[in-house]
Order: C-alpha cells, then sequence, then structure tokens
C-alpha cells in the first residue's frame, strides 16, 4: 500500500485520469556476463544550426558582451554542456549549410559579408561565428566536430578548400590563411557531411541523382594521412528507406555511414504540429506513439544496410532527431523556439534505450537542437539561463556514453489508448567505462506505476541506487520564475521491491 500511495503522491492533482488504477507487471532477465554493441559515446550528440538564438545569444555572446564569457562564449552555458559530456556538436547546418560559404566566416569579424538566412526567418547573418569560431567552441567543451559541408548551392572546389583549411598542416595558402588567421595547428573533424537532406531543402533531389554528386565530391575530400573523418551521405527520413537503400547499394567508397532525419509530431501533420506545453493525456499518448515509430523506421533503414552491407561497414547517424511544436504565439515562427516539458524528457529516454537497441548500427545521433531552438537541453534570456527536462536526461543518461550494452529480454506490459497500445517501459542494460552496471527504465505510462522484476544472471546485485525524473504533471517545465520543477531526485530501492513511477525516467547504479 505504501508503494501505491508513493505513485499517487507522483501523480498530482489536476489530471483527468485520477490516482493509480492499474499498475504494470514487467520482468526483465539479463545474463551479466553476456555483451552486446559498444553504445557509442556520439549517440549523445547535439546540434547547433545558425537558426533563431541558438547560436547567437544561446551560446555566442561576443569578446565585449557583460555576459561572462570565454572567447565570445557564454560561460554558464558552456559549463552547463560541459556538465553533460557532449561529446559531438553539428555544425553550421541544416538547411542552413546549403547555403553557407566558409570563406564568409574567416578573417576579421568587422569585415565579413552579411548574408540573409533565407531558411530562417530572413534575418541577418553577420558571419560572427565562423570556422575558427565553431573549434573554439568545441575545444572549450572537450567536445568532436560534426561539419556539413555545402553541396546544394557548393562547388565540390570551395568543399575541397575548406577541409584544406583546416585539416592541412602543410605551407599551403590555404593553411598559411589559416595561420595568419590565429591558428597555427590544423583542426580534427570527427564527420564531415556532404549536403543535408538533399531530398529537401538541400537541393530536392533524387537518391540516384545525389549518388552521382556524393562520389564526385567525396573523391576530393582529402586529408592529411590519419586526419581523414568519417563522411557522412545525406539519407532519408521518416519513414522513407530508399534512400538507405539505394545509397549502400550505389556508393562503394568514400561513405561512412548514411544521416537520417525524424521528428516528433503529436499531430503527424507539419500544418497542425501540437502545442509544446498545453495538452492532455490523449495528446501525451499521440506524442508518445509518433516517437515510437523511431523503432520500426531504425529496423527498417537497417534491414536495407544489412542486405547491401552485410559485412556492417556503414553507420546509420539519425543526425537530427527530437520534438518540433506550433510556434509560439508573438515570436518570430522561424526561430522555432518552444518550451520543453516532462514530455520531453520521457520520450528523449524512450530514444536513447532504442538507440541503445541498434547501436550495432546506430553509432551517432544529433538532437535538434542544443540551445533555444526546438528541443533544446538549455533556453537562455538575456544574461539569464534555464535548463530543460530534457537536458537533465542527457545528464543522466551520460554514464552510458561508450559503455557495453548488455541483451536483455523484457515483458513490459502495454500503455494502451483505444485500439493502440505501447510498451509500458522500456530499459537499457550496460555496463560502463567505470566497469559499473547501469540500468535505465522508462515509464511511458502517464497514470500508472510499474512493479518491476529484475532477475540478473552472473551478477551478485541486490539493489541499485542512482537517479529518477518525473514530476506532479504532465505539462510540468521548468520557466526562468521556477528553474527547478522538473530535475532529478536520488533514488534507491532493492531489486526485489522495484516500482517505477508513471510518466518516470529511472538511471541507476546496480549495487
Amino acid at each position: 500500500m505504501k508503494l501505491k500511495l508513493v505513485a499517487c503522491a507522483l501523480l498530482g492533482v489536476g489530471l483527468s485520469f485520477g490516482c493509480v488504477s492499474k499498475q504494470h507487471d514487467v520482468s526483465i532477465t539479463a545474463d551479466l556476463s553476456k555483451e552486446g554493441a559498444t553504445i557509442n559515446k556520439d549517440i549523445y550528440g547535439q546540434f547547433a544550426e545558425h537558426l533563431g538564438r541558438g547560436i547567437y545569444e544561446g551560446i555566442w555572446v561576443g569578446h565585449d558582451s557583460d555576459i561572462p564569457n570565454t572567447k565570445g562564449f557564454r560561460n554558464d552555458v558552456l559549463n552547463a554542456l560541459k556538465d553533460i559530456k557532449v561529446p559531438l556538436v553539428r555544425w553550421p547546418g541544416g538547411c542552413f549549410a546549403d547555403e553557407y560559404h566558409w570563406r564568409d566566416g574567416i578573417g576579421n569579424p568587422a569585415k565579413r559579408p552579411v548574408k540573409v538566412n533565407t531558411h530562417w526567418g530572413g534575418v541577418e547573418e553577420d558571419n560572427a561565428v565562423g570556422t575558427h569560431e565553431f573549434f573554439d567552441f568545441v575545444e572549450l567543451l572537450r567536445a568532436d566536430a560534426y561539419i556539413n559541408g555545402n553541396l546544394g548551392s557548393g562547388t565540390v572546389r570551395e568543399m575541397a578548400e575548406w577541409v584544406e583549411y583546416m585539416t592541412s598542416d602543410k605551407n599551403s595558402t590555404l593553411a598559411n590563411q589559416r595561420r595568419a588567421n590565429g591558428r597555427e595547428e590544423p583542426w580534427d573533424i570527427a564527420y564531415f557531411g556532404i549536403g543535408n537532406e538533399s531530398w529537401g531543402c538541400g537541393g530536392h533531389m533524387s537518391p540516384e541523382y545525389y549518388v552521382d554528386l556524393y562520389n564526385q565530391f567525396a573523391t576530393f575530400i582529402k586529408t592529411p594521412p590519419g586526419k581523414k573523418p568519417k563522411l557522412v551521405a545525406s539519407g532519408g527520413h521518416t519513414e522513407d528507406t530508399k534512400w538507405t537503400d539505394v545509397l549502400s547499394a550505389s556508393i562503394e567508397r568514400n561513405m561512412d555511414g548514411i544521416s537520417y532525419h525524424f521528428y516528433t509530431l503529436p499531430n503527424s501533420d507539419w500544418s497542425n504540429k501540437g502545442h509544446a506545453t498545453e495538452f492532455t493525456e490523449t495528446d501525451w499518448f499521440k506524442t508518445m506513439e509518433r516517437t515510437y515509430r523511431m523503432d520500426k523506421y531504425l529496423s527498417d533503414n537497417i534491414a536495407k544496410l544489412d542486405a547491401n552491407d552485410p559485412d556492417g561497414k556503414l553507420a546509420f547517424y539519425v543526425d537530427e532527431w527530437g520534438t518540433w511544436y506550433d510556434p509560439e504565439p508573438d515570436r518570430e515562427p522561424g526561430f522555432l523556439y518552444q518550451q520543453n516539458t516532462l514530455r520531453d524528457a520521457v520520450l528523449t529516454a524512450v530514444n536513447f534505450n532504442l538507440f541503445h537497441h541498434y547501436a550495432d548500427r546506430v553509432h551517432m545521433t544529433n538532437i535538434a537542437q542544443m540551445v533555444n531552438v526546438l528541443q533544446a537541453m538549455i533556453l537562455t534570456d538575456g544574461e539569464d539561463m534555464l535548463l530543460t527536462p530534457t537536458y537533465h536526461v542527457y545528464g543522466m543518461y551520460k554514464v552510458f556514453q561508450d559503455a557495453t550494452s548488455i541483451p536483455f529480454t523484457i515483458n513490459s506490459g502495454e500503455y494502451e489508448q483505444g485500439d493502440q497500445s505501447l510498451p509500458a517501459v522500456t530499459a537499457s542494460i550496460a555496463k560502463g567505462q567505470d566497469g559499473k552496471v547501469y540500468i535505465a527504465l522508462v515509464n511511458l505510462d502517464p497514470a500508472n506505476e510499474a512493479e518491476v522484476a529484475l532477475t540478473l544472471n552472473n551478477g551478485d546485485f541486490s539493489s541499485l541506487v542512482g537517479q529518477i525524473l518525473t514530476a506532479d504533471a504532465i505539462t510540468a517545465k521548468n520557466t526562468f520564475a521556477a528553474k527547478e520543477v522538473v530535475k532529478p531526485e536520488s533514488f534507491s530501492s532493492d531489486l526485489d521491491e522495484l516500482v517505477l513511477p508513471a510518466k518516470s525516467v529511472l538511471v541507476a547504479e546496480l549495487k
């Protein structure tokens, strides 16, 4: 009875479905001596596009700002991002990448050309943040760089020369230009994308046409020995598998992986996506149902890779994902600013568990986006800053970076609405780089707790200790007036008494 009362308290008041009416019985069995795929740290990558207040104000305030900064980047945001161990940042887009010409963003900032950001609000882009500034940012974060090249409106020569500018250790004119602009040593690039959304804003191409362009552009991506980045082909989105199929069957060299994009829209309708903070349990379910489609979409695309690349050489990169809601009233629609609730946090953890499940192929993902845009980690208002519920899930899950997954079976129960159903609980189990065994559990059901029975073979554990994230209301959010409404709390339990509250995310170490 005590556990039931705890679950009721966590549900709070004001929800139409009241207190606990049904308990999910969940069973998980794992052999802790078994090992699965490595959960690549880059699954926890971020995306920073020149869009709205994502770059300007969000992370960059300039050297002369009254907001405390290092090399022009605001210290509060830097420190928060370092705390969640951001491993990788994708830049400069997105759709912005295929109109970005890298020479506009080097040299004296006062002399850089001012462009119009035609994709996002039609605002002026003064190129204050260019190549040197971006690498300052990732080095301050101790993160890796994912550069997205301009295939849509650029040239082979332009892309090849940008790579030379960034990576050459010779006395070439381009390398010496980099040195003259303040950077003696070449930079390291972890990933380089050849175009973005070539099916849409990157050129409205067919995959067959893109294959020829990719082969041409990739041929001229040349770096010093040992410095070549992983080359990323621009792939498909949502339920489409044709791009993955055609690219993996047709491109025989100079490709390390294929990108993929999927956004969660509660209404699955781009003209009526849904409200970010005002929603019902029906809306919650529709959002979870939409995001859980990621399971089938990953499975279907990976099946194409398995058929065309049976040796497993190609990776699958979900380099844009997250929630996308209707624009907030009285804000520039093209800036894509939205709030972030407990719903976003639960959804994030659901996707992490799916990425872990497919970790043999899914080696990198980038949530859209880092600050002030779509499903952001951080929101800023002038000199003020807050951490979103999504940020906290990234912090809880950081123990899974480069961890070794442990296979398991789960009988999750079902979270149902009408004739549709979802797993009530999803999970991950892995051995971290510190040698400890971690488990993550997510209860998608906003009304009902789950009693979890763990059968762990070849391991001597009796309890778990970690953090749990939940809140009284499904719409709970952090605001500048109340920044800690949704935040992790300490959690501990004996293994044989584990109850997972409704609408919660748990990450814990087995003891």
